[in-house]
């Protein structure tokens, strides 16, 4: 009780409680005045009928009627005095026992309520916080990466200038705090000088505000910022943004580099050091068909094929695994070694030779990006869209819905090596993987998904290879925070880093039995001296300090970490995604 006071100056000060006050106290005059009437005419009544009664036994009768308590210790023996009771009686129903509980209930205890749910979403972080990773913006994109940050270990704080929005937030088990994001109070609150990064999530516009805000606050804070307009990222940049990521742009440079190429068939993905990993598509290629142990490809390049991507799933290959063509290598080892399995396995093009084009289904922001990228890479690809005026710079378009069998056959659905699905209706894209698998069972499959949860299921539909957004949003943070720690390289597929300590120090990399534990595979080691033993020998043995570099997806990393843990300290080296 004694806080009661507090909470009801706290609810009184909030927008919009002066507007119920000012409802409950006009109700309540209006209560006030016909109880002064009825009480009136009730002394008018009953001296109608010769009875007399005092002031106060007006109001007692006028309330006990309109309450309908009616003792009936006070009654009426003419006709006029009983049409006047029930005429009391009706209104009291109607204003008591009614719009009474429904008017305090709506303007005074709903809101009320409202504002004590309110004040359990916070204000500001304790002091001392620090190491943190603020989210500004909203959206299952932004939940994603909050969720992958905490897979991860790393705590994040999700912005949230909505309180009501902050509290479903809170009860979703996020951790939020409450705030305009114009405000660079928010910032100080948010101890944003003591923060790992600032991701903003959120329109252009409204981006750049929450950055100049936050480095006004922040000065020395690492910001990163998606923008969908590419103009706008000089404006960030100069609103104090540390780095831009057009997201959509990347999302099409990644879905164009896989994209099947006859004269160069193996794509890097990201570098630690002089370590590569790439992926090779075994579709139409000499490895179609074989096993790992007899295509050779350790003996004749000296990379090593760390694991197998068919339709989704990904797998560590045993020496009997075979190689369909619905099969993605992904391949580790130096630059020169990642080459040499290109020269093996593409075909060389003649002059004038040139692949049928790709077929690119959206003319969206990404189907944009993927046909700019294409054109880049010499392959020549066209666009289906529905849209009669899109900018494509030289890329031939065909205006048509993609479902329209007319209209593929059109772009060239028949010959195409490769059909890249870039909607942003993740319904759609799956609608249209299991309409273009069936026309051509034989061809390359890429689509673009905008979450997470909805990737199995394109790969179900036919789906060769599925890119997700969210997932790339996720990566790119994550590269950018945790250099030489994290490279998340695909949706469940990540390289991490592990520094040697005592359960492993001692132990040969044949002897440790990482793999057959955890299902992650040593991609190299790095020693105390700097060097980097790319494909170490299974002889090479640990030393206390020595960093493991492994990859595994999701579920493998949580066996890893299960059986080994996982690195606290933040890498101090550039990684290079490609």
């Amino acid at each position: 009780m004694k806080y009661l006071p507090s909470q009801l100056m706290s609810f009184l000060r909030e927008r919009g409680a002066k507007h119920n006050v000012a409802i409950l106290r006009r109700f309540s005059l209006t209560l006030f005045c016909m109880i002064a009437i009825y009480s009136v005419l009730f002394h008018l009544i009953m001296e109608y009928e010769g009875q007399y009664h005092s002031w106060i036994t007006g109001v007692y009768w006028t309330l006990t009627v309109m309450s309908t308590l009616g003792f009936g210790d006070i009654t009426f023996t003419s006709d006029l005095g009983r049409v006047f009771s029930i005429v009391v009686l009706m209104s009291g129903v109607i204003f008591f026992l009614i719009m009474l509980p429904f008017t305090f209930i709506q303007h005074f205890y709903m809101p009320w309520l409202e504002s004590q749910k309110k004040d359990m979403v916070p204000r500001q972080l304790p002091s001392g916080t620090h190491g943190h990773v603020i989210i500004a913006g909203s959206g299952p994109i932004t939940l994603n990466l909050a969720d992958d940050l905490t897979r991860y270990g790393v705590r994040n704080i999700l912005l949230c200038h909505d309180p009501q929005s902050g509290l479903e937030l809170l009860e979703q088990g996020y951790e939020v705090v409450a705030g305009d994001h114009d405000d660079v109070r928010t910032y100080k609150q948010l101890r944003a000088d003591a923060a790992a990064m600032l991701v903003v999530l959120d329109t252009d516009i409204r981006c750049t505000n929450i950055v100049f805000s936050a480095r006004e606050a922040a000065p020395r804070l690492t910001i990163a910022a998606g923008v969908e307009n590419p103009d706008a990222g000089d404006i960030l940049r100069l609103a104090g943004c540390t780095r831009v990521f057009q997201f959509h742009n990347v999302l099409g440079k990644a879905l164009a580099r896989r994209v099947l190429n006859t004269a160069q068939r193996v794509s890097i993905m990201g570098r630690f050091g002089n370590l590569v990993v790439a992926e090779a598509p075994v579709m139409h290629s000499p490895l179609s068909g074989m096993t790992l142990l007899e295509c050779g490809l350790r003996e004749s390049t000296g990379v090593n094929v760390v694991g197998v991507w068919d339709r989704g799933v990904f797998q560590l290959p045993q020496l009997a695994t075979v190689f369909t063509d619905s099969c993605v290598l992904v391949v580790a080892g130096t630059e020169a070694q990642i080459r040499a399995l290109d020269r093996l396995i593409s075909e060389p093009r003649h002059e004038g030779q040139q692949q049928p084009p790709a077929v690119i289904l959206g003319g969206g922001r990404v189907g944009l990006s993927v046909a700019a990228h294409l054109q880049r890479r010499h392959i020549p690809a066209v666009v289906v869209d529905r849209q009669a005026h899109i900018n494509l710079e030289g890329t031939p378009h065909i205006r048509g819905d993609a479902s329209d069998l007319a209209v593929l056959e059109k772009a060239g659905i028949r010959t195409t090596p490769s059909i890249i699905i870039t909607t942003h209706d993740d319904d759609a894209n799956i609608y249209l993987s299991i309409y273009c698998r069936r026309l051509r069972p034989d061809a390359q499959i890429l689509c673009r998904a905008s979450l997470d949860r909805n990737v199995s299921g394109l790969h179900g539909a036919g789906a060769d290879q599925v890119l997700s957004l969210a997932s790339l949003v996720s990566s790119s943070i994550f590269n950018m925070l945790s250099p030489d720690k994290l490279l998340m390289i695909n949706e469940r597929l990540s390289i991490f880093r592990y520094t040697i300590r005592g359960p492993l120090a001692g132990k040969s990399l044949k002897d440790c039995g990482i793999r057959n534990k955890t299902q992650c595979s040593v991609l190299a080691i790095r020693g105390a001296d700097g060097a980097m033993h790319v494909n170490p020998a299974p002889t090479h043995v640990f030393v206390l300090g020595d960093a493991l570099y492994l990859i595994g997806d999701s579920e493998a990393e949580d066996k890893f970490r299960a059986h080994y843990g996982i690195d606290e300290d933040p890498g101090t080296h550039e990684v290079d995604l490609s």
